[in-house]
């Protein structure tokens, strides 16, 4: 198993840290919106209020994930449980869609019926807000890097949509209030066009879940690191495949390693345990190594 100086720094722990951040930052953002959009009459801020509630629980569901994934393999999933986050960005995904299409829906609604403006004070609130959620997205976006954590990226993102659609609210509301009469369903539009965004986001970060769930090889530099280091262990002629998947937060490695066909075996097999602790002493993200010892040819 992969050696972390602490459980603190396992990268489900950190993932899950900045996560509850995000939790509680979501919660009170809600409320504030949701009590400024109505008193101000602006369903574009209580549609972001909306969004930013849909964040709430997305973050549970990657909270979750991040939890489950740290469960060691047992004799059901000896693999451990590291599916369970891609799982959970799925999940949060979807979520984002969902949330977009229902705001899509209730914007075109209010466009249709006849409202007051919005009260000018909307406007503070969702500046606060913008600011808030840019730097929440590169906060928890950092961390869902350092630790390869789909979720948490994926999360990040909600975030980000939270801005896009809170930014849009502040130019609906704006031309609302300088354009007077007649503008009055400006912010509603900005709720239609920031759903379309949250959408378009929702489908990008449901593709990587996705991936990860089923395998997908990662980045090409992951395997080209493998083969560097597998390469330079004394024994080894060449290497006849590799194979590198992601689950959760570490990585799995089928290797077929060529050595002298006039070796013993007791020798060869020693070259592949080789192979293997070089593997995992030098890249800490690996859990296991599969190594498959092949005769030169030669």
């Amino acid at each position: 198993m992969n050696q972390y100086k602490s459980p603190d720094t396992h990268p489900a722990t950190v993932g899950a840290r900045t996560t509850i951040i995000g939790i509680l930052a979501n919660a009170l953002l809600a409320g504030i919106k949701g009590i400024a959009g109505i008193l101000g009459n602006s369903y574009a801020l209580i549609a972001d209020a909306i969004e930013s509630g849909t964040d709430v629980f997305s973050s549970l569901v990657v909270l979750g994930g991040l939890r489950i994934s740290k469960v060691p393999p047992d004799k059901d999933h000896p693999y451990g449980h590291g599916k369970a986050e891609p799982l959970a960005a799925a999940v949060v995904a979807l979520g984002l869609i969902v949330a977009a299409i229902s705001i899509a829906i209730q914007s075109i609604r209010e466009i249709k019926i006849p409202h007051h403006a919005p009260a000018p004070f909307t406007l503070l609130v969702l500046v606060i807000v913008v600011i808030t959620k840019e730097t929440l997205f590169r906060f928890v976006f950092k961390a869902g890097q350092s630790v390869e954590s789909t979720a948490v990226k994926t999360d990040a993102w909600h975030h980000r949509s939270d801005a896009l659609t809170s930014l849009a609210a502040f130019i609906g509301i704006s031309i609302a209030l300088i354009g007077g009469p007649g503008y009055e369903s400006a912010d509603d539009w900005a709720a239609l066009f920031a759903s379309g965004v949250i959408v378009f986001n929702g489908v990008r970060l449901l593709r990587p879940a996705i991936l990860e769930a089923m395998d997908t090889a990662p980045s090409g530099e992951v395997t080209k690191q493998v083969i560097q280091i597998a390469s330079q262990v004394p024994g080894v002629v060449g290497l006849d495949k590799c194979f590198v998947r992601k689950m959760g937060f570490d990585y799995y490695v089928d290797l077929h390693v060529i050595v002298d066909a006039n070796l013993p075996v007791r020798e060869a097999h020693k070259i592949g345990h080789d192979v293997k602790d070089q593997l995992r002493s030098q890249y800490s993200k690996i859990r296991d190594v599969l190594v498959h010892i092949e005769p030169d040819q030669k």
